[in-house]
């Protein structure tokens, strides 16, 4: 008989949880947005919906998104890791299968706003996960490590997605989110332990560091103008298809390399951001970064009212936009969650929440009116505009404090 009191069918899972779990975990939730858009011009047809209604699908997912970054800590830091996560598993999986049978518009809307309040539990808990089984520097490699898995995501899904929708039609897209999210839970079951977690403070300390960072104006600015200099750009990623199929005639198989094309110009950001921290002061790097962005939306509209738009000329505007989104991005974080030390996860869940519900909206926007070309153009300047002003506002409230 074996002294091992876990072997058999009950065998506890390893607790240092594989890295590449976590990282499978954390990218399923936007995955599942970013692989669906190249098909929403087929599926948006095969619905007889119009293209408004189609970036719903998108738009109001991201929504999910931004109120499941809010739940799913407090959640799990009563009843843990491990079920909790499993429960939002569950719901990305049947919230997938309700997706897949849908016969309209509305009723696939609701089954991917579902999705993505499943979704987000792997989103908000593959991270938190990592901040309990590591420490210091180890938590520091690890985190990094993750996030370069997870920014593969986006960049890949675009292509899938229109490998899918083109060779066997845009329900196979959600038939394997069903597949990705069965996958996830029984990895989850099988290798995933419970890990052990800092104490809580509680409901009541959770709402107590809300309110407080509500009140806070360097907060408040920090995390809209995060949110403006990097979600914004979902006003594009829903409008894409639409823009260059629809306006500029290209056909559907191009949407993915557009905006897998986009990845890189976040990734070499990200680079040259992780070069400049140690150089030059943290806000300075902010305003370098979204100024880019936001001179590359204005250029955009600008563009797009002269009537000059081009493939490569929106495609290249796009990557120097999200080259400063991706530079931007990491100094805005930092800042907004080192407003108050003593609430940096409260802060991280409603910076995340602020993100998402900002790219809620940009992403609805750009399905207003009639050219989702020049909507999107709107969205885009106008977000990097606000992010500069809530950035300056920012800066200008912790002078004031300190």
């Amino acid at each position: 008989m074996s002294d091992d009191p876990h072997r058999g069918s009950g065998a506890r899972p390893d607790p240092r949880a594989p890295l590449w779990l976590l990282a499978l975990l954390t990218f399923s939730g936007t995955l599942a947005m970013h692989i669906f858009v190249p098909a929403l011009p087929r599926a948006g047809a095969d619905l007889a919906a119009s293209p408004a209604e189609m970036q719903l699908t998108i738009s109001l997912y991201i929504l999910g998104l931004a109120f499941g970054q809010l739940i799913y800590g407090p959640v799990a830091d009563r009843f843990g890791r491990r079920p909790v996560l499993m429960a939002g598993l569950i719901l990305y999986t049947l919230a997938g299968l309700a997706s897949v049978v849908a016969s309209g518009a509305e009723a696939l809307i609701a089954a991917r706003l579902f999705q993505a309040l499943g979704g987000c539990a792997g989103l908000v808990l593959g991270r938190a996960i990592v901040r309990d089984l590591s420490a210091g520097s180890d938590a520091a490699r690890r985190m990094a490590l993750m996030n370069l898995m997870v920014v593969i995501g986006p960049g890949v899904a675009p292509l899938a997605g229109t490998l899918l929708a083109e060779t066997l039609g845009w329900r196979s897209i959600l038939w394997a989110l069903v597949g990705l999210g069965g996958l996830n839970l029984l990895l989850t079951w099988r290798l995933l332990a419970e890990p052990a977690r800092p104490a809580s403070g509680g409901a009541a300390a959770v709402l107590r560091n809300y309110a407080g960072l509500l009140r806070s104006p360097a907060f408040l600015g920090y995390a809209l103008g995060g949110a403006c200099a990097t979600t914004s750009m979902y006003g594009y990623v829903a409008a894409a298809p639409f823009i260059y199929t629809h306006e500029l005639g290209r056909p559907d198989y191009e949407v993915g390399i557009y905006l897998a094309v986009l990845i890189l110009g976040i990734w070499l950001g990200s680079v040259l951001a992780s070069w400049l921290a140690p150089r030059i002061e943290t806000g300075r790097m902010l305003a370098l970064g979204n100024g880019t962005s936001a001179a590359a939306g204005i250029a955009t509209l600008a563009v797009v009212l002269g009537g000059l738009v081009t493939v490569p000329l929106l495609v290249g505007l796009m990557f120097v936009f999200t080259f400063g989104m991706g530079l931007a991005s990491p100094a805005a974080m930092t800042k907004a969650i080192s407003v108050d030390p003593r609430a940096v996860a409260s802060a991280s869940g409603l910076y995340g929440f602020v993100q998402m519900a900002v790219g809620a909206l940009c992403a609805a926007l750009a399905g207003v009116g009639d050219s989702p070309m020049l909507a999107a153009a709107v969205v885009l300047a106008g977000a990097g505009v606000i992010g500069q002003a809530s950035f300056r506002l920012a800066a200008r409230s912790e002078r004031a404090k300190a």
